[in-house]
């Protein structure tokens, strides 16, 4: 059983359209609400039979999955400006000698059953972590104090490195993320960052017990103009869904459209297109939809590419 939703979307925000020029016939109306729900609803059909065939799909079901980065926000880190971008650059020091052993095998939870899994070490995992040092870069100024000039700044010092996060601790414990097969418990490796109010989780499963992501046969045909494709999941809690759609500056009238089945959750949008000329780029704009049920172990498809969104730290 299958239900598709059409929700207004929360404003405005894909590529450009031109204005007509004088004498050319004037242009076909666009699509109505209903029409641009009704094509998505084809292509999202399509793009669920389509799912049940690709390649590895029946693996998706057993294995392990995941749908997320392998470094987990534990909790609210508190993140000041440089700390946040030191975390999206994976830049990091060591404090501590990190422990090399190899520990025992571990155990992921899934909401089905669960799977045991080869672990890799702290070191090996803060490897994984650490993705080089930061580069120099310039402060900005910082404001005039209280009193000064109000017109002038003060100078924040010649060009610094930009601070790495530094790990003063390394335990062996768990993390809660998304994989094919629902919200799971896996093993992680817990660092305690210096400059942060909670620790950081690295996914300590170790990559030879990773299932390749299934791969869709190619899609035939194109997805018509006024649908738009979701490029990534940023939270999915239960039955609620909050996802990013790549929209043009000039669109107008974005909704958010759903399709749902049992095995799968198919998910993109609609826009009215401008006539006007608007500048060529694409935004990012986040959208939210509430399930029939909860999502459990279905995937959740984009409707443009047939293939499983990702859940990310939206920067």
């Amino acid at each position: 059983m299958r239900r598709t939703a059409a929700l207004v979307g929360l404003s405005l925000m894909l590529l450009a359209a031109g204005c007509a020029r004088p004498g050319t016939a004037p242009a076909a109306p666009a699509p109505s609400a209903d029409e641009r729900a009704d094509a998505f609803a084809r292509h999202a059909t399509e793009v669920a039979e389509t799912w049940r065939t690709a390649v590895g799909a029946d693996k998706w079901r057993r294995g392990y999955v995941p749908l997320q980065d392998r470094t987990v926000l534990t909790a609210d880190p508190g993140f000041t400006n440089d700390t946040k971008q030191a975390f999206l650059q994976g830049w990091y020091r060591d404090g501590i000698p990190l422990p090399a052993g190899k520990p025992a095998d571990g155990t992921v939870r899934f909401p089905d059953g669960t799977l045991t899994v080869p672990l890799v070490s702290a070191r090996d995992a803060y490897r994984e972590l650490d993705q080089g040092d930061p580069p120099p870069c310039a402060r900005p100024a910082r404001p005039a104090p209280t009193g000064a000039d109000p017109n002038g700044a003060v100078s924040s010092g010649p060009d610094t490195a930009c601070i790495p996060l530094t790990v003063t601790g390394a335990k062996l414990g768990t993390a809660t993320v998304l994989t094919s097969r629902g919200t799971a418990t896996v093993p992680a490796w817990i660092f305690t960052i210096e400059e942060l109010k909670a620790p950081i989780a690295r996914l300590a499963v170790a990559p030879t017990a990773i299932t390749a992501m299934p791969t869709p046969p190619e899609r035939s045909g194109q997805l018509p103009e006024e649908l738009v494709a979701a490029q990534d999941l940023t939270a999915a809690e239960g039955a609620k869904l909050t996802y990013r759609l790549g929209v043009g500056a000039c669109d107008k009238d974005i909704e958010r459209l759903v399709q749902e089945h049992d095995d799968v959750v198919v998910v993109g949008g609609s826009v009215r297109r401008s006539q006007e000329m608007c500048t060529q780029q694409l935004l990012l704009h986040p959208v939210t939809v509430t399930l029939d049920r909860p999502l459990g172990a279905r995937a959740v498809l984009d409707v443009a590419t047939g293939r499983p969104l990702l859940l990310t730290t939206a920067r």
